[in-house]
């Protein structure tokens, strides 16, 4: 087999795979980032009036300045900020173009294949993130188109019947946003009471509303079918239908476990699922391919975010030129 001819494919065009972009580019290593969607896909999802927990100083990656008008950052002042670290720093980037497998060849090497191509690659970086893959409900009607899994503006549901399922910071922060605007929100939440994480500020203001019946909430409660214009739930009183135009299902998001199948990374059997990779590296059980970013936390989404996962990227591209024998 002639030399592959790339270094490195990273596979994620998000903040961890940027990150690591700029690492390889850094290290003068043969590279390309391979993204499904569009420039941090799992960004652009998030809902449009979103800002961020972290200050743009901790969400700043190799010292490029991300410039935002509050301490907080928006949405699209990350947009924005990932845009230009794409075009200052020249990054090889491929969009729309989806990975769906990946072979190992001779010499310890890889054949990475996407729905428009190969690619002959000697390591892998897997950091597509969480939020692209939600977690379904599994009940009939899921499918409807009036189902939506993100949330991204409380305009379209103006003087509709809406059910919002969970009650963690994007359930509650859908509920109120559509509240405000005209909505009647209605709320499930499998547990006994809205998640203890929710924001400081937003946990006051969405019990508060419940508490005054303004946001009828059904704890304890799950949803047994979906139809065109009403949902079944079952409760602790018993089954109960009500009137239903929209359903935010915001269950939250887990690690695309289909991609890490199909590439043949290891995952542990625990409750965390999280994928089988040496921390001081980040290398997986198959030589030579790493993870980056958040996906390395499996299911337990809480426990990485973009802030504290910034070193990824030197971390991969350190080991993988010490093996091909560049000096850093």
């Amino acid at each position: 087999m002639t030399s592959p001819a790339y270094d490195l494919i990273i596979i994620g065009g998000g903040p961890s795979g940027l990150n690591a972009g700029v690492s390889a580019r850094k290290a003068g290593l043969r590279y390309l980032i391979l993204e499904k969607g569009v420039i941090v896909n799992s960004l652009f999802n998030f809902p449009t009036n979103m800002t961020f927990f972290s200050t743009s100083l901790k969400l700043e990656i190799h010292d490029i300045p991300f410039i935002s008008h509050g301490d907080k950052p928006t949405r699209s002042e990350a947009l924005e900020y990932y845009r230009r670290i794409v075009q200052s720093q020249d990054l090889k980037l491929h969009l729309y173009e989806e990975v769906v497998g990946m072979s190992p060849q001779t010499g310890g090497a890889y054949r990475v294949k996407t729905n428009r191509g190969v690619y002959d690659t000697l390591a892998v970086c897997v950091a597509t993130g969480f939020y692209d893959t939600p977690r379904w409900l599994d009940v009939p009607g899921e499918e409807l188109p009036k189902v939506k899994h993100y949330y991204n503006d409380p305009h379209a549901y103006i003087d509709q019947d809406v059910l919002v399922i969970g009650a963690a910071n994007s359930a509650c922060d859908a509920a109120l946003e559509c509240w405000r605007k005209g909505a009647r929100v209605t709320m499930a939440v499998r547990s006994d009471r809205i998640n203890d994480r929710v924001k400081y500020w937003i946990k006051p203001d969405i019990e508060n509303r419940i508490k005054e019946g303004s946001i009828p909430a059904y704890f304890g409660t799950t949803v047994t079918a979906i139809r065109e214009n009403e949902v079944d739930l079952q409760t602790p009183e018993g089954p109960l239908t009500i009137p239903n135009d929209f359903v935010l299902a915001m269950t939250g998001y887990q690690p695309s476990y289909d991609l890490f199948e199909r590439l043949g990374i290891p995952v542990g059997d625990d409750e965390a699922c999280q994928p089988i990779f040496n921390p001081d590296t980040l290398e997986t059980q198959l030589p030579n391919v790493y993870m980056a970013g958040v996906a390395c936390a499996g299911r337990q989404t809480s426990k990485l975010f973009i802030e504290n996962t910034r070193d990824h990227g030197d971390i991969i591209v350190r080991n993988i030129s010490e093996k091909l024998g560049i000096e850093s």
